[in-house]
Formats: C-alpha cells, structure tokens, sequence
C-alpha cells in the first residue's frame, strides 16, 4: 500500500527550497529596481527637482536598500550600472537639446 510508505519530513525538498529563495531574491531585485526608476522619475519629473539630484538621491536609496537587505555586491553593480545608463540618457537628452 502507498500511504504507508509515506513518511512526513523524509522528502528532499533541495531543489523546492533553491526555487523558492531564488523567486524571492528576484522579486526584492526587480521591485527595487522598480522603485528606485519610479522614485527617480516621480522626484525629477512630478516634483521637479533637477534630474542629477534626483538621481543621486535614489543612488544612497539604492545603497541603503542594499546595507540593510544584505543584497551584497551585485546589488551594487547593478546601482552602478543604472546611474551610468541614468547618466547616459541625460547626456543624450543634452546633446539632442544642443542640436534642435
């Protein structure tokens, strides 16, 4: 009989556990990053506050997040990475404003 061959807590649930941590670090990731895009945009384009201010404020939001939910050093690589392409498009918007 099948249920007698069932015994609770013996199932190796590695690969469940793995999945599930995994699906949790990637919805902190992308709801940060969503936050602090939302953040920039609302401080610089629905408050009017000047765009660099707006971005260096969501860069310590971002480095704070970061400290307190131990996201470790790809977390920071990736702030990196999003202040350079925040920079990027202001350079772009400054160079298309030079030529119109």
């Amino acid at each position: 009989m099948a249920a007698s061959e069932y015994h609770h807590g013996e199932m190796d649930i590695h690969d469940q556990k793995a999945t599930w941590d995994g699906f949790i670090k990637g919805t902190t990731w992308g709801s940060l990053i969503l936050a602090l895009i939302l953040g920039h945009a609302i401080l610089a384009v629905a408050i009017g506050l000047h765009w660099a201010v707006s971005l260096g404020l969501m860069t310590l939001v971002g480095i704070g997040a970061g400290a307190v939910l131990n996201l470790g050093g790809r977390w920071y690589a990736t702030l990196v990475i999003l202040l350079l392409t925040g920079l990027f498009v202001q350079f772009m918007i400054w160079l298309f404003g030079v030529f119109i």
